[in-house]
């Protein structure tokens, strides 16, 4: 039987239920069991659930067959805790390191108290900390065990359950257990804290608990569920009436029950404006029949909202609450004042066409800051033609970039007339990138955002940690991600990065990533023609080495001596050779194509094509392994700068330990692998297909048509993704040229 038991409920979180268990799992006490509770979600939570249950057997998982909410899912794991202490965790906050073996370690010295209090620390999506204001109330000063009278104050701290651990048969002796609806802590704090007759508390914070930026907070909806307060306070008062002994906590939970109705009614976003006197009628009837004898009211505005509440004189409340608004309206208006000379500063002519109708039938595409026509946009764009020809399709390019745009594809150059008026009134705007601070998203519009790539850097607000990558401000970041109305992914592990690091309120589709259909779709003629078009004899393997941009880094330059690379693996093997798009072109390349043996393929507009025609793909930490790896091709991995990329960046995994293939850390031990048969042996191909599980989820080559058949269709029946093992992977160049 462990000692502890925590209990972690899970529902949406597949952005956070990750980092929530690492933070349980990797306690440096082991004596506990976590039982995780998919409350039915939607999402990857309950398959992450499952992930980390598999590896470690501390965690067991409960699958519930329909969503119950908050408060019965913690009930079904209650039924299964063993452990001596019950303690129960949100899943997207954390545990701070260490905060296991002092919980224990403060049970033990205390001899085993009925309720343990410690304490937590907000933390914010811009990496600010901040603990319990009332982190007074935790002093361990005075007697190590006590009862509620002699430290009422402790119900002045925020009335939740997971900052505490509960012996378990304390719970089992008065049959605690968590109600259905909104404020279901309530019942559970309260009773729970006046029954305890030994508390002890914890002057230590244990849980990070996280203010997410957007969603999580199911209390900051504009919701009748709100109306769920007074079941839990009839709850709290029927507890007490079963226990005479208990009635000195009247008045205390009198003024925690008005306090509470008060702030529903004060804060904005709660009720809908047609229910809130409704609720006033209904609190002002609670009021006045649970008034204890002799009670006194708070001093001071406070006070006289009481006696407005108690009068039931919701006239007067709401005119009360109207002026005291007017400073808060007036700081309101002074952002406004700032966002509409923003939007003065767009010109007349944009805002002109911002006060026209959105037109239903016009759809804006760009890609990598308007560089050209490529990747996710690119695939959906000509997807959209073949689905709704109707629908007129117009690319967004820089002028030094217009030739990147195929014949017969409309353009417009960025920042021109016809640019800002495209923008302001097209129904449907995608990129694969953000779009420029000044463009407005105006009711009506669909902002698409189709990101380009599976993130093994860290990204969005994860770069805050490591500022030597990024001079990004988050904030800006987070506004331009707020108009995104979808967001693509092309595998689970992706949706998890992507609703953590963008925390906004937009829809993940787990489509796959349309670019990558071709590498699905292509027939052996498609990639002999790839070849043809690079001048690749028949009798060639190409390699195509594709290395990612490093911050520290300010031009492209080959970590490898590709002259020699080349001339020590013969004739018969020429090098692709694929510069970031962050680098201007040099003409380093150029030089070394004198050989003929080493081609520079940094414009090529279509890398889809590339890694048609190659033979195997080496690269350093670009995604392009994650969408090479659909074509079931080998991978080589060159890696001389790890240790100083995943300080300066920041990884998501460790690619030594989980590579797609062999691994070279300098340029010897790569010319021995590309010069023998490593690179594509059977070892090779085991690192491949546990790397294509992981990470080739969604890319069965109908990303394109989900995308279209979604956001631009309205249909909301998503394709059937084929399974991995079912798909046929496209002919290799050896296979393909035996084929044609």
């Amino acid at each position: 039987m462990p000692r502890l038991t925590l209990i972690v409920p899970a529902y949406n979180v597949q952005g956070y239920i990750g980092e929530c268990l690492d933070s349980v799992l990797g306690q440096d006490f082991a004596d506990f069991e976590i039982i995780g509770v998919d409350d039915c979600s939607p999402d990857g939570s309950g398959a992450i659930l499952d992930t980390y249950a598999a590896r470690d057997d501390r965690l067991r998982v409960l699958h519930l067959t329909e969503n119950v909410g908050l408060g019965r899912a913690r009930n079904a794991a209650l039924e299964r805790a063993t452990g001596d202490y019950v303690l129960f965790l949100d899943s997207d906050d954390t545990l701070a390191p260490g905060s296991l073996s002092a919980i224990a370690a403060r049970l033990d010295a205390t001899g085993d108290p009925d309720i343990l209090v410690y304490d937590y620390t907000r933390t914010y999506w811009d990496g600010r900390l901040l603990r319990n204001k009332r982190t007074d109330l935790m002093s361990e000063e005075g007697p190590d065990v006590f009862s509620l009278a002699e430290r009422p104050q402790l119900l002045d701290l925020l009335q939740i359950v997971w900052n505490k651990a509960y012996r378990r048969d304390f719970v089992t002796r008065h049959g605690f257990q968590f109600p259905p609806g909104y404020y279901e802590d309530a019942p559970w704090t309260y009773s729970s804290l006046i029954a305890a007759e030994r508390i002890a508390v914890l002057d230590r914070s244990c849980v990070l608990y996280r203010q997410r930026r957007e969603g999580g907070n199911i209390l900051a909806t504009v919701s009748r569920k709100h109306f769920d307060v007074f079941d839990q306070y009839d709850r709290v008062f029927a507890f007490l009436d079963g226990r005479p002994d208990l009635d000195r906590w009247r008045p205390v939970l009198f003024r925690k029950m008005v306090d509470q109705y008060l702030t529903v009614l004060e804060r904005p976003g709660r009720l809908p404006r047609d229910a809130r006197a409704e609720f006033f009628h209904r609190a002002a009837k609670d009021y006045r029949a649970r008034l204890p004898e002799g009670f006194e009211r708070p001093a001071g505005g406070r006070g006289y909202k009481y006696a407005l509440l108690g009068a039931d004189s919701a006239s007067a409340f709401f005119g009360l609450t109207r002026a005291n608004s007017v400073r808060h309206r007036a700081r309101l208006g002074g952002r406004a004042r700032i966002g509409r000379a923003k939007r003065a500063a767009l010109g007349m002519f944009y805002r002109s066409q911002l006060r026209l109708p959105v037109d239903e039938n016009l759809a804006v595409f760009s890609a990598y800051w308007g560089r050209g026509y490529s990747c996710n946009p690119a695939a959906i764009e000509a997807e959209l033609g073949r689905l709704a020809p109707q629908t007129r399709r117009v690319w967004a390019v820089r002028a030094e970039h217009r030739d990147r745009v195929p014949k017969g594809v409309e353009k417009v150059i960025v920042g021109s007339r016809e640019y800002w008026a495209v923008m302001a009134r097209a129904k449907y705007l995608t990129n694969n990138v953000n779009f420029g601070d000044t463009i407005v998203k105006r009711d009506g519009q669909i902002h698409l955002q189709t990101h380009h790539g599976t993130p093994l850097k860290t990204m969005g607000l994860d770069q805050a940690q490591y500022p030597a990558s990024t001079d990004m401000d988050m904030e800006k970041l987070l506004r331009r991600c707020d108009r995104w109305d979808f967001s693509l992914s092309s595998n689970r592990f992706t949706t998890t990065v992507w609703e953590r690091v963008y925390p906004c309120r937009y829809t993940t589709l787990e489509t796959g990533y349309p670019r990558n259909d071709v590498l699905v779709n292509a027939t052996a003629a498609d990639v002999v023609a790839a070849r043809r078009e690079l001048g690749l004899a028949d009798g060639t393997t190409a390699f195509l080495y594709m290395p990612t941009h490093r911050e520290y880094e300010k031009a492209f330059a080959p970590r490898i001596d590709l002259s020699k690379l080349a001339e020590d693996l013969g004739p018969d093997v020429t090098l692709l050779v694929r510069g970031h798009y962050f680098y201007k072109p040099t003409g380093r390349l150029a030089e070394l194509q004198a050989g003929g043996r080493i081609i520079d393929v940094s414009a090529h507009g279509n890398v889809e094509q590339l890694y048609l025609a190659s033979d195997a793909l080496i690269t350093d930490y670009s995604s392009a392994m994650f969408d090479y790896a659909n074509l079931d091709r080998p991978i080589v991995i060159h890696a001389d700068d790890w240790d100083t990329y995943r300080v300066v960046r920041g990884t998501y995994f460790d690619l030594m330990a989980e590579p797609p293939g062999a691994v070279a850390t300098d340029q010897e031990r790569l010319t021995a692998i590309l010069g023998s048969e490593e690179w594509r042996d059977e070892k090779a191909a085991a690192l491949r297909a546990a790397f294509r599980e992981r990470y080739c989820d969604y890319d069965d080559g109908r990303a394109a048509e989900r995308v279209v058949r979604r956001v631009f269709l309205g249909e909301e029946t998503p394709l059937p993704v084929v399974p991995l093992a079912e798909r046929t992977p496209v002919p290799s160049p050896a296979e393909a040229l035996a084929q044609v």
